[in-house]
């Protein structure tokens, strides 16, 4: 019995006061965002010759570049832009395998590419036999160990392999 109803135009404008404060909240939360992006984006622009990667749109369960999941590459080759079409797209030079592809992209598909001679990888020279196997030398041995089972004893050695790092030891 002593609780105070609201009637009529008490209600509307106690729902008008709610909905004001619900809108400062969202346009504060909003204001506080754009704030954070604006300090850690930077506007990217490209010339005509320059190399960028190609940014890989992620599809699920779709096997891109023989790797599936968080193996597949995010960005791939660097390719050289022929044109500029548009404020934020560029016309990139595809090879023929990726011709199904669309070749106007955007600036936030794309990455500049700095080249740097320590990204390209020296691969040592393999003798192949007419089978296409090679034989496997080895160069030194890294470590000894024993593996204890119940009855028996294991002697483990790992063994470093002429063609290949020491991180590839078995």
């Amino acid at each position: 019995m002593g609780e105070k109803k609201l009637l009529g135009p008490e209600i509307v404008q106690a729902i008008a006061d709610k909905a004001n404060i619900i809108r400062a909240k969202l346009k504060a939360a909003q204001d506080r965002q754009k704030s954070f992006m604006n300090v850690r984006s930077k506007d990217l622009e490209f010339e005509v010759g320059d190399r960028v990667l190609l940014k890989l749109s992620p599809w699920k369960g779709v096997v891109r570049f023989g790797k599936r999941g968080k193996l597949s590459p995010r960005y791939i080759e660097p390719y050289e832009i022929i044109k500029r079409i548009g404020s934020v797209a560029y016309r990139i030079n595809l090879p023929e395998e990726l011709s199904g592809i669309h070749d106007v992209f955007y600036v936030s598909m794309l990455r500049k590419y700095i080249s740097d001679p320590s990204h390209v990888l020296e691969t040592p020279e393999i003798e192949l036999r007419d089978n296409l196997s090679y034989n496997e030398q080895p160069v030194q041995i890294l470590g000894r160990e024993e593996k204890r089972l119940c009855n028996k004893t294991i002697p483990l050695v790992k063994v470093l392999w002429r063609n290949h790092l020491i991180e590839e030891a078995t």
